[in-house]
Formats: structure tokens, sequence, C-alpha cells
């Protein structure tokens, strides 16, 4: 019986995928975002479109770099809730 470890060592389960689905509240802000940028970008020259979109795209990057570290901090967290209960509770 392999353990929840090694299955994400051999890549048969994949993080991202745990919770692909957005919620209804996501999906309304995502079609808001979307319907506004599209609006914006409409009433701009091209020039300005253009570091509109640069804007937004490093905006992205910083937003998944910010999401990966937030996620690596509450991993590393959960992990030292489980050795604070699990081993280093153990008396003997």
């Amino acid at each position: 019986m392999s353990t929840f470890i090694e299955e994400l060592y051999y890549g048969n389960i994949e993080p991202q995928e745990l919770n692909s689905e957005l919620s209804s509240r996501l999906k309304n802000k995502l079609s808001e975002l979307t319907e506004k940028e599209e609006q914006l970008t409409a009433k701009l020259t091209a020039e300005y479109k253009k570091l509109f979109l640069d804007y937004a795209n490093t905006y992205n990057e910083f937003l998944s770099i910010s999401n990966s570290d937030s996620f690596m901090s509450g991993f590393r967290l959960g992990a030292k809730f489980t050795y604070d209960t699990f081993v280093k509770g153990q008396k003997g």
C-alpha cells in the first residue's frame, strides 16, 4: 500500500488538480475582470494597450510567485503542526 507522500513523489497526485474547479464566487469575479479588461483595452491606444497588458502580465507573474510562497509557507506550517503533534509530543 503506497502512502500519500509516495503517490505525490511518483506524480500520481497533482496538487493543482485537487482544487481545479473554480467556486462560483471566483467565476463571477473572473468574468467581471475579463469584461472590465475588454472595456479598458478597447479605449486605449495601441501604445497604452501594450503598456497595460505588460502591466497585467507582470502582475499575474507576481501573483503566481506570491501564491507559491503562501502555499509553501502553509505547507511548512502544517508540517510543523504534524511534527509537534506526532513526534515531538511523544514521551520516551
